[in-house]
C-alpha cells in the first residue's frame, strides 16, 4: 500500500507514513479500492471470456453449447454494466447470449426453449423492445421451475423479475438492476447446481 500524500511504499496496516508523516488513508478507502481493483480483473476476466466464446464460435468449435463443459457461476451485475458502458452496450448482447445458452443446457429437457441472441434483437426491435421484457420474464420463470431439479428453491420468478424492470423502473431506472439482479443471481444458482449434477468441481 502506499501513502496518498507522497506515494511512499508502506507496510499495510500503518496509521501514519514514517517518510512524511501523514496519516495513511483509512481502511475504508483501502477497501474501496481493493473492490475497484476486484471488479476491474473480474471485467477484465470477462471481456477475455467473451472474446474466446466468440472466436470459437467463428472457428467451429462448439463444445460450449453442448454441455460439456462447466457453465459459468459468477455473473456479476456491476462487470455486465460496466463492460456494456465500455464497450458501448456490446457486452449486453454478448451476455443475453450467454444467458440463453447456459439456461438451454442446464434446463434441457423442460419442454422449453429460451430465445437465443437473434431472435431476442430481432422480437425486441419489432416490438419497439416489449419482447425484450417478456424474455426476462420467461427466463425467471423457467430457472424458478427447474430449481427443485438441482435442489432449490427460487423466492422470485418472472412475475418478480416483470414488476421491478416495468413498475420498478420509474423509480429512476433502479428496478431494473434490481431484476437483472434476481436473474443473475438465479442464473448462477442453476449454473452451479447443474456444474455440481455433472461432475464438475473447483
Amino acid at each position: 500500500m502506499f501513502c496518498k500524500n507522497c506515494g511512499h511504499e508502506v507496510p499495510e496496516g500503518t496509521k501514519v507514513c514514517p517518510n512524511c508523516g501523514k496519516e495513511v488513508a483509512g481502511d475504508t478507502i483501502q477497501q474501496l479500492e481493493n473492490a475497484a481493483n476486484n471488479a476491474f480483473n473480474s471485467a477484465e476476466q470477462d471481456f477475455t471470456s467473451a472474446v474466446n466464446d466468440v472466436k470459437n464460435t467463428f472457428n467451429g468449435n462448439n463444445g460450449a453449447f453442448t454441455g460439456n463443459a462447466p457453465l459459468k457461476t459468477d455473473r456479476n451485475l456491476l462487470v455486465m454494466v460496466l463492460l456494456s458502458i465500455i464497450t458501448c452496450g456490446i457486452y449486453s448482447y454478448y451476455f443475453i447470449y450467454t444467458l440463453a445458452k447456459d439456461a438451454n443446457i442446464a434446463c434441457a429437457g423442460d419442454g422449453e426453449e429460451t430465445t437465443g441472441l437473434v431472435g431476442y434483437i430481432l422480437l425486441s426491435m419489432v416490438t419497439c423492445g416489449i419482447y425484450s421484457y417478456y424474455w426476462y420474464y420467461k427466463l425467471a420463470n423457467r430457472l424458478s421451475n427447474n430449481a427443485p431439479r438441482y435442489g432449490m428453491a427460487f423466492e422470485e420468478n418472472g412475475t418478480t423479475v416483470l414488476l421491478w424492470m416495468v413498475i420498478g423502473s420509474l423509480l429512476c431506472g433502479i428496478g431494473v438492476f434490481i431484476g437483472l439482479h434476481i436473474l443473475i443471481k438465479n442464473m448462477n444458482a442453476i449454473c452451479e447446481g447443474y456444474n455440481r449434477a455433472n461432475g464438475y468441481s473447483f
